[in-house]
């Protein structure tokens, strides 16, 4: 009878945390779907009154000032998605106005027309939201990192269409070898709620189509070749941006006059291009999956949003990343005598799993976008460009636990 009782107890324990987190996760999902949704709508609009207004360039000075003000009266001065990581590693604290702070100055930014993403802002209003409401909840110092991988998994839901790639991010970019397998039915329950939330404000999900070749040893040899110049190019779009956000803290110490600087040199960039590199650019990216990319776009991109970040205005790294790998893929396909929109694809995941060390969410990405046909091509991309791209990342507070080279634990930090 002891031995029943203790049965049922320990069923009864596992049935609790299901629903315990089943409920949390939801709730932090709702939340974040919300939120997530009205940013999306937010840096939407922001994109549609600058192509509306092109005069509004020319504000891009005022509102990298503000955004620096902003940061410096909420005291949130070099708060970011690093934080967030930490948050999750360390249990260090989120700061309460890093959501709204984050929030408006990414619609800033892209108002101006800064070159920069909004997942960057998605992982940092969602880790927010997680943290926040795991404090409110009062949950305890194992259970409030969970929280946090929520947060981040609704809000990238809802931003991206992505529900299951938004969970294994979440779960996979923390620490790279390592998975919060406690985390698994939390945060998919929050990226499934933030995503429903998001279809119900007709948030559209981000979708591309295109025509993968049948499965051949010599298009799979192309591919492997496409992957390995494509981690060089994540290593390139990695240090990049690292090491002109250096050079510019160290040359403009104010970061009023930093920002400033940075302004005028984009809005002088701008005027030289075509405008195609300010935003996240989204439309550049559907024609070079349509099959149509400039030889020098993903160069120039690269330039714009290492200026854009190094300076002092918001936004995330993640779409430049699609973007360079699209833009690049596309012409390197051609190259390769691959199709030119297959190359796109390819170029967008790889460089995207370099950039971030997360292979396993970056194969689950390439169905979402582009459908499951013949996955072993992104599949095999993406281990590549993972290996190849060596311990290179875009944030700095993640760790990779296991060698890319041997079966060794190593527990290092990637480089910047």
């Amino acid at each position: 009878m002891e031995r029943l009782k203790e049965r049922v107890a320990h069923i009864g324990q596992y049935a609790v945390t299901l629903l315990k987190w089943m409920v949390l996760g939801g709730v932090i999902g709702l939340v974040g779907g919300i939120i997530g949704s009205l940013f999306h709508i937010g840096v939407d609009t922001a994109t549609q009154m600058r192509l509306a207004h092109p005069w509004v360039l020319y504000l891009m000075p005022v509102g990298g000032l503000a955004i620096v003000g902003l940061y410096r009266l909420t005291k949130t001065e070099g708060k970011g998605t690093n934080d967030i990581i930490a948050s999750v590693h360390f249990g260090e604290q989120v700061p309460g106005l890093l959501v709204p702070v984050i929030f408006v100055s990414t619609v800033i930014t892209h108002l101006c027309g800064g070159s920069a993403g909004r997942e960057g802002a998605a992982l940092q209003i969602g880790g927010g939201i997680g943290y926040q409401a795991g404090r409110l909840l009062r949950l305890g110092e194992k259970d409030l990192p969970l929280a946090t991988l929520c947060g981040m998994s609704g809000v990238f839901a809802a931003l991206f269409g992505t529900p299951l790639t938004a969970t294994v991010f979440a779960l996979e970019v923390i620490s790279v070898g390592v998975l919060y397998y406690a985390g698994l039915v939390p945060c998919l329950t929050a990226a499934l709620t933030g995503y429903l939330v998001s279809v119900l404000m007709e948030v559209p999900p981000t979708r591309f189509t295109v025509t993968v070749p049948g499965l051949e040893v010599r298009t799979m040899l192309l591919v492997m070749v496409l992957a390995l110049l494509c981690a060089v190019v994540s290593i390139l779009f990695c240090r990049g941006l690292h090491g002109v956000e250096r050079l510019l803290k160290r040359t403009l110490k104010n970061p009023y006059l930093r920002v400033a600087v940075g302004a005028a040199v984009l809005i002088g960039l701008t005027l030289l291009t075509n405008g195609d590199y300010n935003g996240a650019g989204m439309e550049v990216i559907s024609r070079a999956i349509a099959g149509q990319a400039d030889p020098w776009a993903w160069v120039w991109k690269l330039l714009f949003t290492a200026i854009t970040i190094g300076c002092g205005f918001k936004g995330g790294e993640v779409v430049p990343s699609f973007f360079v790998g699209a833009a690049f893929g596309c012409v390197a396909a051609g190259w390769l005598g691959l199709p030119a929109g297959f190359g796109a694809a390819m170029g967008l995941v790889s460089v995207f799993c370099g950039a971030v060390n997360c292979p396993l969410a970056s194969i689950i990405l390439s169905v979402e976008l582009f459908g499951s046909g013949d996955l072993l091509y992104f599949a095999m991309a993406c281990s590549i460009s993972y290996l190849i791209s060596g311990y290179c990342g875009l944030y700095s507070s993640q760790t990779i636990l296991y060698s890319k080279l041997r079966a060794e634990f190593i527990n290092v930090r990637t480089h910047e």
